[in-house]
């Protein structure tokens, strides 16, 4: 079977860090699908926990090389705790 390839005009990624030339470093869940999404969009935007220096990534460990990636924005980060919320639980009849 041959199928030809989703071709998106925008694609927004979520990163975990990413260099000033665009290579991203992604982290748990956005592995999965993030890196092939951004392939896809003629203009790919990320946005990024964190900027770090040029050559402070190791470059086996990066996720997306920055020729994919068109602009980077770096967001704030909020980290979300969720909270457990429970209740006493009634007297089995």
């Amino acid at each position: 079977i041959l199928e030809t390839g989703l071709v998106m005009d925008l694609a927004i990624v979520k990163a975990w860090k990413a260099d000033p030339s665009g290579n991203l470093v992604f982290r748990k869940t956005a592995r999965n699908f993030n890196a092939p999404a951004a392939t896809c969009g003629q203009v790919c935007v990320a946005e990024v926990e964190e900027i770090v220096p040029l050559g402070a990534l190791d470059p086996d460990a990066i996720h997306l090389p920055g020729i994919y990636v068109h602009r980077i924005v770096q967001g704030p980060h909020e980290k979300r705790i969720e909270q457990r919320t429970t209740r006493k639980r009634e007297p089995a009849l």
